[in-house]
């Protein structure tokens, strides 16, 4: 199984970097003002900092996770009402940020396919690196918002009972958020599904 991995609004050297953060806002004018207010706040560094759909914007940052902290803490105020949701990862699995960068075809064939959808940005990041911690299985894919109508959500493959354990945990985590859209298995899926994920 290969996949093609290039996306020039993330960062190559990502992956050496633990902790993440994250502020979804309603509000384009809003999520710039605050993207402004992080930097300002703590030594942050923007990974992905732009609108996303259906007229939302997303900030993901790194750092510290007590410069993270405060960031986030200032963003959510200059943010106010506008605020969607957020997120801390202090360790955050280094698939998810891979995942962030993914696009291309898989060759192959797959034991088992799992996919969770969520109807936040953060939940999907959340949730994906709770399926990855819980299970042995590899992220596929991580797609945020743009083009999904402000959902997001990310595939899983490896052997169907670990497929089932990390969206079981993955699931869990967008439901306790109340932003699980769906969650689903597919033991062996068909090949011709499989090229077109």
């Amino acid at each position: 199984m290969t996949r093609n991995d290039h996306n020039p609004k993330l960062r190559d050297d990502v992956a050496v970097q633990p902790a993440i953060a994250l502020l979804e806002l309603r509000s384009v004018a809003t999520g710039i003002e605050v993207a402004d207010a992080v930097l300002w706040q703590a030594e942050v560094e923007l990974l992905f900092s732009e609108p996303v759909q259906p007229g939302k914007y997303v900030l993901l940052f790194t750092g510290s996770v007590q410069d993270l902290e405060s960031a986030l803490r200032r963003g959510a105020e200059v943010a106010g009402g506008d605020l969607v949701d957020q997120l801390l990862l202090p360790q955050v699995h280094e698939q998810v940020l891979l995942g962030l960068r993914r696009t291309g075809r898989i060759n192959g064939t797959l034991d088992a396919l799992g996919v969770v959808e969520t109807t936040t940005v953060a939940s999907a990041i959340l949730a994906a690196d709770a399926a990855l911690k819980a299970a042995t299985v590899d992220l596929l894919d991580l797609r945020i918002a743009n083009g999904l109508g402000g959902k997001s959500f990310f595939t899983l493959t490896g052997e169907v009972s670990d497929v089932r354990s990390g969206v079981t945990a993955g699931g869990g985590v967008a439901r306790e958020r109340g932003s699980l859209a769906r969650d689903v298995v597919i033991a062996r899926p068909h090949a011709d599904l499989v090229r077109h994920l």
